[in-house]
């Protein structure tokens, strides 16, 4: 079976606390983006479990890949082994951008391994073995527009017809990639401010959405200092008009919505040295 891991972009990203677990509790709203792998999983030829990853990926070990961490994390949760698979991964997705693609891989791996190995699990099963994997894992179960509170593992779905037929733009600098760790070490978490409200917000008109700083992606007051070539990217990308524009998750690709696919085409043909997007929402 073959399917099409799709990216996702983060619009308003908060970091509202440090748990005392040394993770933080976030909000944000998660809308999926049409750039996408490819992961195509099938009945081992050999008996034995093989891994092939191709694209644009680093060098990774197969034991820290997310796909062989998600396989094994249903195998934990049903108590016992997966039939083995060959499992071909085409990375197209840019690593350390803040779109998850890693996670998305994640997620589509474990429903293919539900289906193939005919497991019956509920997608609240299978969100609560995606938590397990990685924050933003569970989102990918559903894949549609959700506001994301805690981890990343609580997901209440949300309408965005305001969203309808606009063009989106993501732009990753080629030299640039943001490690989560990095990114949070430079934070200071803070509670919204009384009368702020994520999913209100985006019931505004897009154009709206940048009046105000609820909206706001809290990493990048932290990650411009570091990757100065992150604010510029940002800052050219809104030079071509955009309704709205921020970095996604803690980057270190950045995005403009804009009135148009048209337009949002010919703002991501004005970048060199970078992976570009360019779709429809």
């Amino acid at each position: 079976m073959i399917v099409f891991p799709n990216a996702k972009i983060n619009i308003g990203l908060r970091i509202v606390e440090r748990r005392p677990d040394g993770y933080h509790n976030i909000e944000s709203i998660m809308v999926p983006v049409g750039w996408c792998d490819i992961l195509e999983i099938v009945p081992s030829e050999t008996g034995r479990e093989t891994l092939t990853v191709t694209g644009s990926a680093p060098d990774c070990p197969p034991e820290k890949n997310l796909v062989i961490k998600a396989l094994r994390a249903v195998e934990r949760y049903t108590g016992k082994p997966l039939p083995a698979f060959d499992i071909y991964l085409h990375k197209v997705i840019p690593d350390g951008a803040g779109l998850g693609g890693g996670s998305s891989d994640a997620s589509s791996a474990i429903m293919l391994a539900n289906e193939l190995a005919g497991l019956g699990l509920s997608k609240e099963e299978m969100a609560g073995i995606a938590a397990g994997v990685g924050a933003d894992c569970p989102f990918y179960i559903y894949n549609r527009p959700m506001y994301v509170r805690g981890i990343g593992d609580i997901l209440t779905p949300v309408e965005l017809p305001a969203l309808a037929g606009l063009g989106i733009a993501i732009v990753k600098p080629d030299s640039e990639a943001v490690s989560t760790k990095e990114a949070y070490a430079g934070v200071t978490p803070a509670p919204l401010a009384a009368g702020e409200s994520l999913p209100e917000a985006v019931g505004a008109p897009v154009a709206e959405w940048k009046l105000g700083s609820t909206l706001r992606n809290d990493f990048e007051a932290s990650v411009f200092p570091l990757r100065p070539k992150i604010g510029r990217t940002l800052a050219r990308l809104r030079e071509y008009g955009p309704l709205y524009s921020a970095m996604t998750g803690s980057g270190a690709a950045v995005f403009g919505i804009f009135e148009s696919v048209k337009m949002a085409e010919e703002a991501i043909a004005g970048f060199d040295g970078c992976r570009c997007f360019a779709g429809t929402l």
